[in-house]
């Protein structure tokens, strides 16, 4: 009788010890799963992030392009103010310009 009751504790025994093991085996492997999908999230992340940071590059020197003509058209824009001010250069009317224009083609084989 008390071999049997030492038999069947052993065994409830060695039951608790296979479920504990499975639980402990199914959590690391979940935790490598995650791990591996963390992995993965950040590869993501870190390619978005390098294409975004591409972008704003790109924007940053087209802004740049974008100044520089601002200036050449602001410059443009003061050339002719300062010339009609300082120099009192204006446009002649109508009544006081010339058009010339070159003679065609046929009328030079004349």
């Amino acid at each position: 009788m008390k071999e049997q009751i030492v038999e069947e504790s052993t065994q409830k025994l060695t039951i608790k010890k296979f479920i504990v093991y499975g639980i402990l085996i199914f959590l690391v492997l979940m935790s490598a799963f995650m791990v591996v999908m963390q992995v993965f999230a950040y590869r993501h992340d870190f390619r978005d992030l390098n294409s975004y940071m591409r972008e704003r590059e790109d924007i940053n020197a087209e802004w740049g392009r974008l100044l520089i003509e601002q200036q050449t058209f602001g410059a443009t824009a003061q050339i002719g103010t300062r010339a009609v001010t300082q120099l009192r250069m204006y446009s002649p009317p109508a009544a006081q310009t010339v058009v010339i224009s070159l003679p065609s083609e046929s009328e030079q084989k004349k």
